[in-house]
């Protein structure tokens, strides 16, 4: 295969993975050509590349920024932005983590203490059955906030090991 080949079929397959991580198509497809890319490269460039609009490009780069997925680059003498991804994925992986929790879990979790405040007769079946179901979905929440925080702040290293012996 061809390098512009796996190239074009890299960023493909990557911007259809980044819509399961909640990230848009074209945000993961610059993405993938930013983490691909040896040298910073332009908001031009990735228009050309991608053959996207230089709009489409400027929110998605701004998005990818927020998500601390990407970094603008001065280079010395040019007037234009540059853009480079970090290449290390366990680095991307969670900070993948840390926005999904914060845009997800954490709201989430945030409306399941307050649903368990409910007015009414708590020996009532559907009060009951109501507290018990938002509080169990609440403590498992509670439960994978607590991994996740845990691999977020934890080395790769520990982490593959850890998992790998769960499948021994």
């Amino acid at each position: 295969m061809k390098l512009s080949d796996a190239k074009q079929q890299f960023i493909s397959n990557w911007g259809a993975f980044g819509t399961h991580w909640g990230i848009n198509k074209t945000m993961a497809q610059i993405h993938a050509l930013l983490l691909i890319s040896a040298k910073p490269i332009t908001q031009d460039d990735i228009m050309e590349q991608l053959t996207i609009s230089r709009g489409n490009v400027n929110m998605n780069i701004r998005d990818l920024i927020d998500w601390g997925l990407v970094d603008r680059v001065i280079i010395q003498g040019e007037r234009k932005e540059y853009f480079t991804a970090e290449k290390d994925i366990w680095k991307v992986a969670t900070q993948i983590i840390k926005e999904r929790k914060k845009r997800e879990l954490d709201p989430m979790m945030k409306l399941l203490t307050q649903l368990e405040q409910i007015d009414g007769d708590k020996k009532d079946p559907d009060v009951k059955q109501f507290i018990s179901t938002v509080g169990g979905i609440r403590k498992f929440g509670n439960q994978a906030d607590k991994m996740l925080d845990l691999i977020i702040r934890s080395d790769e290293n520990w982490v593959l090991n850890n998992i790998l012996k769960i499948f021994k």
